[in-house]
This record gives structure tokens, sequence and C-alpha cells, in this order.
């Protein structure tokens, strides 16, 4: 049994009725606050020193996943595992999001895709020497998702 517990909650303008970006780098105008429980205030320390964090959630509305999935800009089917479709077997979502403040508990951010009251499970820094790796086997499978393909 795997037991997570979140530990704060994002307050944006999103709903599930409204809808959010598809992905927030996308919006990047889209702002939001990250409320932490009061506990981890000072596990925050340092976390300022950085532009952009990872926060992986709880995708709290969904209730279903399907093995294949069309995803929202192809006509194309896909392996659930090839997109980053929120209905997912276990449904935690990761998302890439400017800092752009902390204030005791509470970060505030840009570049939001949650809808609102989702549940964080995690905050982690963008590390751009670790975290990107450029491959055009990458490129070419990203292009083909977002259907963006160029006739070469």
């Amino acid at each position: 049994m795997i037991n997570l517990k979140p530990i704060g909650f994002f307050y944006t303008d999103f709903t599930f009725e409204t809808g959010a970006p598809r992905q927030g780098r996308l919006m990047p105008e889209s702002k939001g606050i990250i409320v932490l429980d009061e506990k981890y205030t000072e596990a925050l320390r340092d976390l300022d020193k950085f532009e952009y964090i990872y926060v992986l959630f709880y995708f709290h509305k969904i209730t279903e996943w399907e093995s294949i999935v069309t995803t929202r800009r192809s006509k194309k089917q896909y392996g659930l595992f090839a997109t980053r479709t929120p209905r997912r077997p276990n449904p935690i979502g990761m998302t890439l999001i400017k800092l752009d403040a902390i204030k005791e508990n509470k970060l505030y951010v840009s570049g939001v895709d949650a809808y609102n009251q989702t549940p964080v499970l995690d905050i982690k820094p963008f590390l751009p020497d670790l975290d990107f790796v450029k491959t055009e086997k990458n490129r070419k499978a990203e292009n083909q998702l977002r259907n963006l393909d160029k006739k070469e």
C-alpha cells in the first residue's frame, strides 16, 4: 500500500467546469498560489533561489482511465503512457511552473495548469543541467504527438 498525503493545495481561477490550460507553459500569464500546510514552511528555505519548479499533484477530479487515448490536438490514438493526459491509472500530474515569490507557506506561481484546490504532493526545483535532454528522437515524437509534423 502506498499512502500519499497532500502537503498543500493549488488556488487558481480554474475549475473542472471552466477547464485549465493544456500545459501551463502555454499560458504563462495564468497565476495561482500554492498554500502548503504550515508544518512545511521551513522546508521552503532556499527554494526562492530557483525561478522554475516542478510540482507533483493529484488529479482529484479524475475517476477513470483508458489504455488508448486521443490527444486534444490530434485525431491519432496513442498509448496512455506516451501522452500527458490526466486520465491515468494513478492520476498524478507534474507541472513545470514559474516561482514568482514565497511568503511564509504560500508560493505565488505563474504558468499554472491546475484546478482550484488541486492537492499538491511534492515540489522539486527545476535543474536545467539535469532535467533537460535534447534528442532528435524525442523532438520527432513530440512533434508527432502534437500533430505538428513537417513534411521532410
